[in-house]
């Protein structure tokens, strides 16, 4: 046999007056105590820096000729049939852009878990207590208080059951400590989308440079290949000369070295571009597929010339490094806020309705309701410094953020200068050395109808030979960077970024990251 205490019947809190406490406690908690937010000034100046050279200025397109860069897609940038595949293919599978996409999705949950502390947490609870206590512990509870319900000298097993729904330590957010955080948590949820489209731009730029580089070197392959099949010519006519006692043995070494450097090239170059196609599929992260379009080799490449340069204004708007890098310095503004409510006091609330009783079929009888409520203030008197070791630390990280995101736009600034400067010379210099290989081009095959004739030796043939070879190498490497600088602009400005993309990379994700607006996120 076991008793318990008895329960009084209490007295029930209206409903509605429940409901207007709420409403009231929760519209209380809508001010924070973060700084105001002021975007730090740009420590650029207001223009690009001068990049003509040798006499020529240089041609920028204006706002009003062409669109932004950074509006123009990398489909409308990259024309090339086999380029968009391999862009596309790397957007669905390189694990650096998805490992993006799923960061997003980590940072939406975080921020939702973080929002949820706005409201109180409501659960159904079950409780069953038992005590049991010594006869001797009974007795003199019994002698101070007059008697225990339901207890004796013989029994000292107490039972007591609850039930209700109820929420525990609520925190009414007075003076905006939760919300700075959630404030905190929404711009850092920003950053991450911001970072996935730096990387996905990163990606695009780095596709188009390996493939780039590829062609440059298969046209290095190629270029190489012939010089090896002309110089086996001439070694054979050097042999037959050598044989009729017209070319000496020095002439006849001397091509014979030209032909072994020819096949050493090639075998150079074939590991190059064996080298760019493993580099090219770490980049897809799939394998090369064998469907893949017909590509224009290095030559026929065609990438948008006209690219608008704009202003260095446009890239605190544009690039999403630098927007990233906003994001996370607004996360730091407020993370003070939350510092600054700490010093406050700090109100939570604890409440449960339902039903009481000590029997368990008594639970739901008549006279069994019960509630409780328990709001409780907590003011900081001492804490030994933490509170204010803790706004010191969020105001040194934030001083910290700003320097980051001026490095930012230092960075970007000098990034579009410097291509801006390659776009201003690398045209003459493309055309100085296609002038150089016609004239190299031109004292070869003049060398080499003077040796046939037997005017000179094969040295001048030789020596004519190499200046058109590495005048062709030159060419190429020239046509190389200009082409990859082009890329590096397009990059730089804030281009390669369209929402297919990010279609793209929440397919292959499983979760496609959702299109938020800086107001907050559902």
């Amino acid at each position: 046999m076991s008793h318990a205490f008895a329960v009084g019947k209490p007295h029930i809190l209206p409903a509605a007056v429940i409901g207007a406490t709420f409403a009231l406690l929760i519209g209380i908690g809508g001010c924070t105590m973060e700084p105001s937010y002021r975007r730090p000034g740009a420590p650029v100046t207001e223009s690009w820096p001068d990049s003509t050279s040798a006499g020529t200025s240089v041609v920028i397109a204006g706002h009003g000729a062409a669109p932004a860069a950074a509006d123009i897609g990398w489909r409308d940038f990259f024309i090339d049939a086999r380029l968009q595949t391999l862009i596309e293919l790397a957007l669905q599978h390189n694990p650096d852009a998805r490992i993006a996409a799923l960061n997003i999705t980590a940072a939406r949950a975080q921020y939702r878990i973080q929002r949820a502390d706005l409201f109180p947490s409501i659960a159904a609870t079950g409780l069953e207590q038992v005590e049991q206590y010594p006869p001797a512990v009974l007795g003199i509870a019994a002698a101070s208080s007059g008697s225990i319900a339901g207890a004796s000298s013989s029994n000292s097993t107490f039972r007591y059951f609850d039930t209700g729904i109820g929420f525990t330590s609520y925190e009414i957010d007075l003076f905006g400590r939760l919300r700075s955080l959630n404030h905190q948590r929404l711009q850092q949820y920003f950053g991450f989308v911001e970072t996935r489209r730096s990387t996905q731009i990163t990606l695009v730029a780095e596709v188009a440079n390996t493939y780039l580089t590829l062609l440059a070197d298969q046209e290095l392959l190629r270029i190489t290949a012939d010089t090896l099949s002309s110089q086996q010519d001439s070694y054979r006519l050097t042999q037959r000369s050598y044989e009729g006692g017209i070319a000496t043995a020095l002439d006849l070494r001397q091509a014979e070295t030209s032909v072994d450097t020819a096949r050493a090239n090639i075998a150079q170059y074939a590991r190059q571009v064996a080298q760019d196609r493993n580099a090219l599929v770490l980049l897809l992260g799939t394998p090369l597929p064998a469907d893949l379009p017909p590509g224009a080799g290095l030559d026929e490449q065609q990438l948008l010339a006209d690219l608008p340069a704009g202003l260095p204004s446009d890239l605190l708007v544009r690039r999403p490094d630098i927007l990233a890098a906003e994001h996370n310095l607004m996360a730091a503004n407020a993370s003070i806020g939350a510092a600054r409510a700490a010093f406050f006091p700090s109100v939570t609330l604890t409440g449960n309705y339902g039903t009481a009783s000590t029997q368990l079929s008594g639970l739901f009888d008549h006279g069994s309701t019960a509630w409780t409520f328990s709001p409780q203030i907590s003011l900081p008197i001492f804490a030994a410094g933490a509170n204010v070791a803790a706004l010191d630390l969020a105001k040194a990280q934030k001083n910290v953020t700003i320097v980051q995101y001026e490095q930012s736009i230092q960075t970007a600034f000098r990034e579009v200068a410097d291509a801006l400067a390659g776009r201003s010379t690398l045209d003459s210099q493309i055309a100085a050395d296609q002038a150089l290989l016609e004239a190299t081009s031109e004292s070869y095959r003049l060398s080499e109808m003077r040796f046939r004739d037997g005017v000179d030796d094969y040295l001048g043939v030789l020596d004519s030979q190499r200046s058109l070879y590495t005048a062709q190498q030159t060419l190429v490497g020239v046509k190389l960077s200009r082409l990859q600088n082009l890329v590096t602009l397009y990059k730089a400005l804030g281009g390669g970024w369209s929402e297919h993309s990010a279609q793209n990379i929440g397919a292959a994700t499983g979760t496609v990251p959702p299109s938020v607006s800086r107001a907050g996120v559902n």
